[in-house]
């Protein structure tokens, strides 16, 4: 510690010695460094597990592509399937938060009778993001 006696000319030294109180504010410092647990920070994740099997859900949760071809199969996603199970998924779909996207495209020879009846479906079942996809294909016509 530093101490001093006062000036050369006589006159008493009016300043004030900080260095123990720098010694005690460092003492403390540490004090509580110390005394502070180590925080851990841990996320807790439940991973899915791996199904070797597993078939992917068949509506899938951003957007579903709904088809015809030119002989009226009708497709969701590229899997054939029948108006029935066309019914169930649309109604799923518009459960769904937010709902998906629907892309509808039919085949420009496809029988106007098996649109309708898909776009029927589309509205019973209240789809409110229908998009139509294709339809550079109707220009010739």
């Amino acid at each position: 510690m530093a101490m001093s006696g006062g000036r050369e000319d006589g006159q008493p030294m009016m300043e004030m010695n900080t260095t123990p109180l720098i010694d005690v504010m460092l003492v403390l410092l540490i004090m509580f460094i110390i005394t502070i647990p180590i925080q851990t920070h841990a996320v807790k994740i439940d991973l899915p597990q791996d199904q070797p099997n597993q078939t992917p859900p068949p509506v899938d949760p951003v957007k579903n592509k709904l088809a015809i071809d030119a002989s009226g199969i009708i497709t969701w996603n590229g899997a054939p399937l029948d108006l029935v199970t066309v019914r169930q998924y649309l109604n799923q779909t518009v459960t769904m938060v937010p709902e998906p996207e629907l892309q509808f495209q039919p085949d420009a020879q496809t029988r106007y009778v098996i649109v309708d009846q898909v776009l029927a479906e589309i509205k019973r079942s209240g789809v409110t993001k229908l998009g139509f996809v294709g339809n550079e294909q109707y220009g010739n016509f």
